[in-house]
């Protein structure tokens, strides 16, 4: 009677051990919470990782989507911003920067990318309302 106490206390002494070491090395991490979640802050128009559809302040990882066309002249390049995650679902206003008119979703940011070193650098002309053939005058 007393083995079996005793191998039961072990296996008891055991599994306690095993269960603080997965604590330890897994459950007691902090929890990170998903950006998405989050509620966006007001970025001003312009300012870096500001998305310049809905002026939402972008976290890190956060992108914004669009499509980069190929040089015509080896310098700049024609750009299509569609927006942020935020927008793009519906959750915040879309605004034309030039025109002030509220976009469609299907509406896009006609913009000029740089290529520069190490970065690139985004001109916004207008919409494709306000600008719709993307030639820059």
């Amino acid at each position: 009677m007393a083995d079996v106490i005793q191998i039961l206390l072990f296996i008891i002494i055991g599994t306690g051990l095993l269960y603080f070491g997965y604590s330890l090395f897994f459950g007691f991490s902090p929890k990170k919470t998903i950006s998405y979640y989050k509620t966006p802050q007001e970025g001003l128009p312009g300012d870096p990782r500001t998305c310049p559809v809905c002026s939402a302040k972008l976290a890190p990882g956060e992108r914004v989507r669009s499509s980069a066309f190929p040089s015509m002249n080896g310098s700049d390049r024609l750009m299509h911003i569609y927006g942020c995650m935020y927008c793009l679902s519906g959750d915040r206003k879309r605004i034309c920067p030039v025109c002030k008119a509220t976009l469609a979703p299907q509406d896009v940011l006609v913009a000029r990318l740089f290529d520069k070193p190490g970065r690139s650098h985004v001109h916004v002309l207008g919409c494709s309302r306000c600008r719709p053939s993307g030639i820059s005058k």
